[in-house]
């Protein structure tokens, strides 16, 4: 296996659904301030290719890095890990 076939995975939150087969992934993720050491929590959003329209608003999914597919979006829906009801 070698560097570049390495792809990155996440798992968010969808925080938006009303495109067509794209997805708004929202990330949290805690890091450590630098002089006080707190930890502070940062977000990301990231949209994401869902093929099959599945996804809706508040599931909990993972996300895994693809080629570019469009102007901002480069990362494909893997699996849906927990449904909102």
């Amino acid at each position: 296996m070698t560097e570049k076939s390495i792809k990155r995975e996440m798992t968010g939150t969808i925080s938006s659904d009303k495109m067509d087969k794209t997805v708004v992934v929202t990330v949290e993720r805690l890091e450590k301030h630098p002089v006080f050491q707190k930890y502070i929590r940062r977000r990301s959003k990231y949209k994401a290719h869902d093929e099959k329209n599945e996804c809706r608003m508040g599931d909990k999914v993972l996300i895994r890095e693809c080629r570019p597919l469009s102007k901002d979006k480069c990362w494909r829906v893997v699996s849906i890990l927990e449904r909102q009801e």
